[in-house]
């Protein structure tokens, strides 16, 4: 068996150009165009990146991006000052802060400092038990990425037994939020679970997102499972892996997520999403 590769990049491409559609309405409608502001502290190069590919992805969908640079030794004061000026500010619809942030600042007051009605990221705590009861103003955009990427693959989800690898509070918490909402059987490991491989032979759908480097190996997965492959990991010779032995799981698996191209463009095509839904509700 050879997997079938899940492209990312293609669905994400549909999905932006959605996203150009309903922003191009609303600007019609409100007079302005939606706006997300996107804040990073320090010079962490993977940071910049992928703010760099945020505010491009704005861009392009004809949204209106504000890009926050703030200095390695930001205070905490400073960062909170910035986020109640952007939650008082009508033209901005979405706020995120991109992490990891640098250790004088805690993380968490300043994730619930951001109004919930603005936090597309949906890492805000009122966020995260919106999800828990399955009412969720903003689902986290790796998993509804992932959500999205088994819809388009047909993926039948209702009864399927699914395994998350990590249990992270952005990937694997709301990932087995929004699989049982979908009708899976979850079960989800953490760095503490005895013979992984025991759990992870029983997936119809397999999720990895630890980050660690080809951690699942063909011997890990079950004949025809979907492997949604979420991590990206830097290899000492510059390459990009994930967290799957892509070359092995494939002739295993019946479908899987290439890394790069697979989860990754997703993440940022779903921020849009959420963005545009806020501008919306704004609206309204």
């Amino acid at each position: 068996m050879t997997a079938l590769r899940i492209d990312g990049s293609a669905l994400a491409a549909k999905t932006r150009a959605a996203v150009a559609q309903r922003a191009q309405r609303f600007e019609s409608k409100s007079g302005r165009p939606p706006g997300l502001a996107v804040i990073v502290v320090g010079n962490n190069p993977a940071s910049a990146v992928y703010v760099r590919n945020k505010v491009k992805a704005c861009d392009e969908a004809g949204m209106r991006s504000e890009r926050i640079a703030l200095a390695e030794d930001c205070t905490e004061l400073a960062l909170l000052e910035t986020i109640a000026r952007l939650n008082a500010d009508v033209r901005v619809d979405g706020i995120l802060v991109q992490l990891p942030l640098p250790p004088q600042i805690d993380g968490h007051r300043v994730i619930e400092s951001i109004a919930a009605d603005k936090d597309v990221d949906g890492f805000h705590v009122a966020n995260a038990g919106a999800l828990m009861t399955g009412d969720p103003l903003f689902r986290p955009c790796t998993p509804y990425g992932v959500m999205k990427l088994l819809e388009d693959a047909k993926v039948v989800i209702r009864g399927a037994e699914a395994v998350i690898l990590g249990a992270s509070n952005i990937v694997g918490k709301p990932m087995a939020m929004l699989l049982l909402q979908a009708g899976a059987t979850v079960t989800l490991c953490n760095s503490k679970t005895r013979n992984l491989g025991d759990h992870t032979r029983r997936a119809d759908i397999l999720v990895a997102a630890v980050g660690r480097p080809h951690l699942v190996t063909a011997d890990m997965v079950k004949q025809g499972a979907v492997v949604i492959d979420v991590g990206i990991n830097r290899l000492d010779d510059g390459r990009l892996a994930g967290d799957v032995d892509t070359q092995g799981v494939s002739e295993v698996a019946s479908a899987i997520t290439p890394v790069p191209g697979g989860v990754g463009p997703m993440t940022i095509a779903m921020l849009l999403v959420n963005t545009m839904e806020s501008a919306e509700r704004r609206l309204t």
